[in-house]
């Protein structure tokens, strides 16, 4: 399926259809569902989808969790009548509507006049250059270090010591809330609404108070470390800046990481010092934007537009924002740039940066007969500025060739060739298992020569177990390794070997916690390929699709046909370890093809892979290599693959030929 660009927004990834927050004119943020349905669902799937709770980092909770901004805008939304002040003022006595402060006296602009023989036009431009410059009834200028609260109508601030109402628990700088001053309430009386707020909402919070603190101490510090400042801050003022009650379990934590690693546009991120190190009080994080005046309920929407850092006239004067709505024409290349944004139009065909996982926290699973290839775009293919300064490419398929197949700089345990039940570790090389089997397979496999791995079990409760081996990439992921004839394994429970779901006798006794395993696998070459050059695929003929701001190339499993072009290869053998001492050979002449670490777990045991290159029992019976050192040839193979296939179809590439 081709990922086919509708004519939204662009982003940095390559060609979607953002949905951003439209403000009306009195600067409110409407209550849209706020999600980008586009960009987050990915409509190739095919089947039901199975959320990962684990890698959800939306930041949304359900039930007695924070709910979504965009649910809770839509359940909470108050619609505030604009009235014009400078209206307003036709009418209003100078004298008392800076004096009126309480609630229960009527503005005397709802019930006054203009003065007998004065020129109400004149009267309305005074009043309106007076009071357009003031904030608060008070008309004192802002103090961000007290909660400060903005008028959804005429866009003012006014500080909570001159405020009429209770407001109950409040922070500085949060934006979770819907208020509207008494002058622009038509009942003449103030209106304030608390909103749940999701963990985007918290962390700008917290950032923003904690960056007000350092420049009130001096210190003008920009990023805070997550553990030790972000985090305490969020538990200490838990209850000012949310309605949900206080978690009771601290996986909340990793939701806030999630959060600000994900959402660029906001956030910055600092995983290490400029020398490499990362000390205890990594990570660091700080706001994209650190003008806190900027800071209020439409902030993220400010930010994200691009207009945030040029917004102080605009933001004085209490004139509302416009924002870009569903319906906006997407921009050519250039258009609508002024001379003084100093902003540069960046390529589509830039990849989003990655998070420190090597993979993004959101992603399409392997499943229901498709395959998803991370891709990022190749700097060797043609045409790629034409491309994307090209004017025409609206509903058109973005090539493949364009891109090419992102290649991991190390041998993990993958995020997305795994079920979705399946728990990873952050360093991904540790994985836990939930109810029945199910698989997860590694990043990097072996197609030919002799190759090793170890896997140490760190947990297996009663009634669990696990089943470890070697897997070719159609391997069912829902069910237990060697189900079927793409993978050969070896069982926790007597010891017993695996293929096509039929066991086999291997060892005398099976194995447990504490036990470290290895797996050996030796791949001569076969006949046919003596003498050629073996490549892998370059993928450049498959279909991008986008899922959260990324590209995938997809390929459909083709298992029937695939089983009928499996065939032995002479010379093959697979062979387990015990703590250091070799079992016996469990399979020989095994089928042909690509073989990837593999494990199956049933129910909650876990165990932590060692792809090397430091082995505690490096097998000396026989020559081998770490699985590690693939990582290096797989990345000059695939290179050249790519570059292979941009030659040989050089006169193929054609942009007209192939988009327009």
């Amino acid at each position: 399926m081709a990922f086919v660009d509708t004519g939204g927004s662009r982003d940095k990834g390559g060609y979607s259809d953002q949905v951003r927050e439209i403000a009306d004119p009195t600067g409110h943020t409407p209550s849209a569902t706020g999600t980008d349905t586009q960009g987050s669902e990915l409509s190739a799937f095919k089947g039901p989808e199975n959320a990962d709770t684990d890698d959800n980092s939306q930041g949304t909770m359900k039930g007695d969790e924070i709910a979504d901004e965009a649910s809770s805008t839509e359940t909470e939304n108050q619609c505030a009548r604009d009235i014009n002040m400078e209206e307003e003022s036709n009418l209003e006595d100078p004298t008392s509507s800076e004096t009126t402060t309480s609630s229960d006296q009527q503005p005397s602009s709802l019930v006054g006049g203009a003065p007998d023989g004065t020129d109400g036009s004149k009267l309305s431009s005074a009043t309106s250059s007076r009071s357009s410059d003031q904030q608060c009834y008070c008309g004192k200028e802002r103090n961000l270090s007290i909660v400060e609260l903005q008028c959804i109508a005429c866009l003012k601030w006014f500080h909570d010591t001159c405020l009429s109402l209770p407001l109950g628990k409040c922070v500085p700088f949060m934006t979770n809330y819907t208020f509207s001053c008494k002058l622009c309430n038509p009942a003449g009386t103030e209106n304030f609404s608390k909103k749940q707020s999701n963990f985007n909402q918290m962390c700008v919070t917290a950032l923003a108070n904690l960056i007000q603190k350092s420049r009130s101490e001096g210190t003008n510090r920009v990023l805070f470390s997550k553990d030790r400042e972000i985090i305490p801050f969020i538990e200490r003022n838990w209850e000012n800046m949310t309605t949900v009650p206080r978690r009771i379990k601290q996986t909340w934590h990793t939701t806030v990481y999630k959060t600000m690693t994900k959402d660029m546009d906001v956030f910055v991120c600092e995983e290490k010092t400029e020398s490499g190190e990362i000390t205890g009080a990594h990570p660091y994080f700080g706001l994209i934007l650190t003008d806190l005046e900027k800071i209020s309920p439409n902030y993220e929407s400010l930010v994200r537009s691009g207009q945030g850092r040029n917004l102080d006239t605009q933001f004085s004067s209490g004139n509302p924002v416009p924002m870009k709505g569903r319906g906006t024409k997407r921009k050519l290349p250039g258009e609508g740039q002024t001379a003084t944004s100093g902003k540069k139009v960046k390529s589509d065909l830039v990849m989003p940066k990655l998070p420190p996982n090597g993979y993004p926290l959101e992603h399409p699973y392997n499943k229901d007969g498709y395959r998803y290839i991370l891709a990022e775009p190749d700097p060797h293919a043609p045409f790629r500025q034409e491309f994307d300064d090209s004017t025409d490419w609206a509903g058109k398929p973005i090539p493949g060739w364009l891109y090419r197949k992102l290649q991991p700089s190390a041998v993990l345990l993958a995020m997305h060739d795994r079920a979705p039940q399946l728990k990873l570790s952050d360093d991904r090389l540790s994985v836990t298992g939930e109810k029945g089997y199910c698989m997860i397979r590694a990043t990097h496999g072996v197609e030919e020569g002799s190759w090793y791995f170890e896997v140490s079990i760190e947990d297996m409760p009663e009634n669990s177990a696990t089943r470890i081996g070697w897997s070719q990439a159609l391997a069912n992921l829902q069910a237990p390794l060697g189900y079927d004839r793409f993978g050969y394994s070896w069982r926790s429970r007597k010891g017993t070997r695996f293929h096509e779901s039929r066991g086999y006798h291997y060892s005398d006794e099976g194995y447990g916690a504490g036990d470290t395993l290895g797996f050996l696998i030796q791949l001569p070459r076969s006949k046919e390929k003596e003498g050629r050059l073996i490549l892998p695929d370059a993928f450049k003929k498959r279909p991008l699709v986008k899922f959260k701001s990324y590209l995938y190339y997809e390929e459909k499993d083709e298992v029937q046909q695939a089983i009928k072009t499996l065939r032995p290869l002479p010379g093959s053998r697979i062979a387990f370890y015990k703590n250091g001492e070799c079992v016996g050979t469990a399979w020989q002449d095994v089928n042909e093809g690509t073989y990837y670490p593999a494990v199956s777990l049933y129910k909650n045991c876990t165990v932590r892979f060692n792809f090397g290159p430091d082995f505690k029992h490096m097998p000396r019976d026989v020559p081998c290599l770490g699985i590690n050192e693939i990582v290096n040839r797989t990345i000059i193979q695939q290179t050249v693959s790519d570059l292979l296939y941009l030659v040989e179809n050089e006169r193929q590439l054609k942009l007209d030929a192939t988009c327009f």
